[in-house]
């Protein structure tokens, strides 16, 4: 071993413990200090000559080089946490007990429709399903707001009323 790289080596490791806590701090990972500690290491001894002047300052810039490319290239991926976060999106579909009592509730309703009077149901239909506007509908069946209002409500009322009945059975 040459003068030269006794001197690396001395000054590598009177640094080594400041560099691996410099290291922990940027990291958050005694693994990956040690790691990049070591990459250190292996840097310095490979370019000897253009540390031998100061190979103190070096091994400095070094280690916060091999700091910033490790903090980029741990953004760049997902962490294996992230990655089961991203893949535990819980499904918001109905699942089939649900579909079949919404289909049940749904040919209730049918059932509950045919009930109503015939004024009733059309408004009820033209406001629920159509989108039609109150003022369209009293226009429509040559009757006042008001009384597409009260038909409405009371159809609306009916068939919650009967609902509920139905289901409380």
């Amino acid at each position: 071993m040459s003068a030269n790289d006794e001197k690396l080596l001395s000054s590598f490791l009177r640094s080594r413990s400041r560099i691996q806590r410099y290291l922990m701090g940027k990291t958050g990972s005694r693994q990956d200090a040690e790691d990049l500690t070591q990459e250190a290491w292996i840097k310095l001894a490979r370019n000897g000559a253009a540390a031998a002047g100061a190979p103190v300052p070096y091994l400095n810039s070094v280690a916060r080089s091999l700091a910033i490319d490790h903090v980029r290239n741990r953004t760049r991926y997902l962490s294996s946490n992230a990655v089961a976060d991203l893949l535990s999106v819980p499904d918001d579909r109905p699942d089939p007990e649900r579909i079949a009592e919404d289909r049940e509730q749904m040919r209730l309703l049918a059932h509950i429709l045919e009930e109503l009077p015939e004024r009733q149901r059309h408004i009820l239909l033209m406001a629920r399903i159509e989108q039609q506007t109150q003022v369209d509908i009293a226009s429509e069946l040559g009757v006042s707001v008001r009384t597409v209002e009260y038909d409405l409500r009371k159809a609306l009322e009916y068939c919650s009323e009967r609902l509920e009945q139905i289901n409380r059975r």
